[in-house]
């Protein structure tokens, strides 16, 4: 044995990366398909519970006692020795355990398992099964190292009581079974399906990232609103905990301070929002970004996006991100799929069109109906296209269609000149009328965030199935964003220049270009969020639901097609 707090010598490096962590088996008792998600992807959220108990182990983390190697022979004696966070491995059967704390008398040996909540009431043995199974695991790496263990400890520190849970060779059975069934898994790559309406998933942290009702609706065949849609739980917050953080003061730095991001400029505070409420740092132009603050926030895996000082989104700063490599793998394995890749971008095509089509219909008084008409036969054409050439042309078409007539959705109110934003077509670097000059706005603001979505599920944003790769541009995030450019970023545009938000006078023309001036950037980017933040009615769940929460599960559902969990990738079509 190497010592206290170290793996021990019987495995190489590469052998104790293999080794199954005793928490593991406790989530392959309790959920499947968590502890795959947890082990094989990497993933990982947390939640009050898990926060509340990472701070009661704290109490019994640091060693106190060195745990003593044991002798043959060795009798019990009345010197008991409590070792703290201890880490031992047994090779067989391949488990590595980092044990709460170890209580020994010469060489016999008693784990203390330290459980956040109350001893449970109905639980056999007064322990529930998942937290009995870890304990036997936990038993075995010490008896691998050569310490007699009969027994365990399970500590509860809510109600601050010990269950003394007898190793009886049922149990040591149990995690034997437990660890050949998440090697099976594993070893088949195989996701294990979510449970069916159990309470479990609701304290469960990794719910949302789960999603165990919506991969059994869409799995079913669910893609609309159906009188089954009724029982899909909405078992995450409406509205994310943490939020963007912009800054495009010109010569500001942000740095850190107790717990938060500061933007200073010229020694003066210009903004100031605590780090767990950050979910991404956004910066425009001549914004410094200190070391300090690159590290903390790869630490925390929050991005740092990054745009020109016109808005042009060009980048992020992220840590090391997802672990998922099981995701990236077969993300490059569909994108050499030429049917797979054409079957995604009918459908990606045909619900932005039919998003374009409700846009126009709810919002113009003047469009004709041969429009609308048309704008639902190329969405049907497109969901039946043989080929991406001419899945690119019926998208054009549409495009030229609906720009057409975006005009019309135009409302400047009384006072402000209507030439001002007279909308012919849609243009780009550079956008020569205001009209274009905030549509770009809004789409690179809805590219960074698909980007951010696709990013953190475990993608890689530059390799897209309808968007072909391209020097330094995120296709996968072009994909996931076509269908939410009407409802997202169109709508906003519409909807600040007809209420008077953004004015004639907001903008800055040179040279042929048309660029929003500081004020009316930070005005359309806080509309933008108003509508991130919206809380609207699932197209497909049916459930209440913010839009940047309804993109976070769109990326997710994205992800278990492409693992072929889902046979389908259902669209978001706004009514």
């Amino acid at each position: 044995m190497q010592g206290n707090n170290e793996a021990t010598g019987h495995a190489g490096e590469q052998e104790t990366l293999d080794l199954i962590p005793a928490r593991m088996l406790h989530e392959w008792v309790y959920c499947r398909r968590v502890a795959y998600l947890e082990w094989v992807h990497g993933e990982f959220e947390d939640s009050a519970d898990t926060v509340e108990g990472r701070q009661q182990h704290r109490r019994v983390d640091g060693a106190v006692d060195g745990l003593p190697q044991p002798k043959e022979g060795d009798q019990p004696t009345a010197a008991t020795v409590h070792a703290r966070s201890v880490t031992l491995s047994a090779p067989d059967p391949g488990i590595i355990a980092r044990l709460d704390l170890v209580e020994a008398e010469g060489d016999v040996a008693t784990p203390v398992d330290y459980k956040h909540g109350s001893k449970p009431e109905r639980a056999e043995g007064g322990v529930w099964e998942a937290d009995a199974v870890q304990l036997a695991a936990q038993a075995l790496v010490l008896r691998a190292n050569g310490f007699r263990c009969e027994r365990g400890v399970v500590y509860y520190v809510a109600s601050r009581e010990r269950i003394e849970v007898p190793i009886t060779e049922a149990l040591v059975a149990r995690v034997l079974e437990a660890c050949r069934g998440l090697r099976a898994a594993v070893a088949q790559k195989r996701l294990p399906p979510p449970l069916e309406g159990s309470p479990k998933c609701a304290g469960c942290s990794l719910v949302a990232i789960c999603l165990p009702d919506e991969t059994r609706f869409v799995a079913a065949g669910g893609t609309d609103a159906t009188a089954e849609r009724a029982e899909v739980r909405r078992l995450y917050p409406i509205l994310p905990d943490a939020l963007p953080f912009y800054v495009q003061e010109q010569g500001a730095t942000v740095g850190t301070k107790a717990g938060a991001l500061v933007a200073r400029r010229k020694g003066e505070v210009v903004a100031e929002v605590p780090l767990l409420h950050v979910s991404q740092l956004a910066v425009f132009g001549s914004v410094q970004v200190t070391t300090q603050v690159v590290h903390e926030l790869c630490g925390r895996g929050v991005p740092i996006c990054w745009f020109s000082y016109g808005g042009w989104f060009y980048g992020m700063t992220t840590g090391i991100g997802s672990r998922n490599i099981e995701l990236r793998q077969a993300q490059f394995h569909r994108a050499e799929d030429a049917a797979f890749r054409l079957a995604v971008a009918r459908r990606i095509v045909s619900a932005k069109v039919r998003n374009q089509r409700t846009i126009l219909r709810r919002n113009s008084p003047t469009v004709p109906d041969q429009v609308l008409r048309r704008l639902d036969d190329l969405a049907q054409e497109a969901g039946q296209a043989d080929d991406p050439a001419a899945l690119l042309g019926l998208e054009g078409a549409a495009a030229a269609l609906y720009f057409g007539q975006f005009g019309s959705l135009l409302r400047p109110r009384d006072g402000d000149p209507a030439v001002a934003f007279d909308f012919r077509t849609r243009n780009r670097r550079p956008p020569r009328d205001p009209v274009n000059a905030m549509l770009s706005l809004c789409y690179a603001l809805l590219a960074k965030e698909c980007g951010v979505a696709v990013w953190s599920v475990g993608f890689d944003p530059h390799l897209g199935f309808y968007h072909t790769p391209h020097h330094g541009r995120q296709s996968l995030a072009l994909d996931l964003m076509e269908e939410f450019r009407p409802v997202l970023a169109d709508s906003v545009v519409v909807t600040a220049i007809n209420t008077g938000e953004v004015r004639p006078d907001d903008f800055v023309r040179a040279a042929g270009a048309v660029s929003l001036r500081p004020g009316a950037r930070r005005t359309l980017i806080g509309a933008y969020e108003r509508r991130m933040e919206q809380t609207v009615t699932h197209p497909v769940f049916g459930y209440k639901v913010s839009y940047r929460r309804v993109l976070e599960v769109q990326a997710r559902l994205l992800a278990r097609h492409v693992l072929g969990e889902l046979s389908e990738f259902p669209p978001i079509l706004v009514r």
